[in-house]
């Protein structure tokens, strides 16, 4: 018995909008109309750094609140449009809303890579940042104890991973040396 060739073509898959990730159990993100499951949960190192990233950057951003309208959030919804709705590990968000999701660009992305995320980090996510103007993109590898910090200039991504100092706003900037809250 042969078998015959078999080939998925593009309309064969579904695509879903924002209306349909709202009523999804569990924990999603969507890109381009796809949706991919985001479980397990993170690793302890994985929260180690995050929460680190997050008291670093949280005191610094407080320190500067009259002069910096600048917030940082973890896990917190971007909808970048009706078919991408993405949950970045951390975000510094400039600027005022006052939803329980993002509708614009944050400042600053950090996304803690795993395994099982590496690929899709380093790949679909680093091309939706740079073309949606998110001016700082942090790639951490908690395993391997290694940063990879891209800064838009020109609207492309240009790697800098000894940047320290990160200006989210004309006003406002913060100072972090990524490779000490491993």
């Amino acid at each position: 018995m042969s078998l015959k060739p078999f080939t998925i073509e593009a309309g064969d898959i579904p695509k879903y909008t924002y209306e349909d990730y709202k009523i999804w159990e569990g924990n999603w993100e969507l890109i381009k109309g796809i949706p991919y499951a985001m479980s397990p949960s993170p690793k302890r190192k994985h929260q180690k750094y995050g929460s680190n990233f997050l008291a670093s950057a949280k005191n610094q951003l407080e320190q500067k609140a009259s002069t910096c309208n600048c917030d940082i959030f973890y896990e917190l919804d971007w909808i970048v449009n009706n078919e991408t709705v993405v949950r970045p590990d951390l975000m510094i968000v400039c600027g005022n809303f006052e939803t329980d999701f993002l509708t614009f660009a944050p400042a600053l992305i950090v996304e803690i890579s795993s395994e099982g995320t590496k690929m899709k980090d380093r790949n679909t996510k680093f091309r939706l940042y740079e073309a949606n103007g998110v001016n700082y993109y942090i790639l951490a590898d908690t395993e391997n104890k290694t940063i990879e910090l891209f800064e838009l200039i020109d609207n492309i991504y240009k790697q800098n991973d000894q940047l320290k100092k990160f200006q989210l706003t004309d006003n406002c900037f913060i100072e972090l040396n990524l490779h000490t809250l491993f």
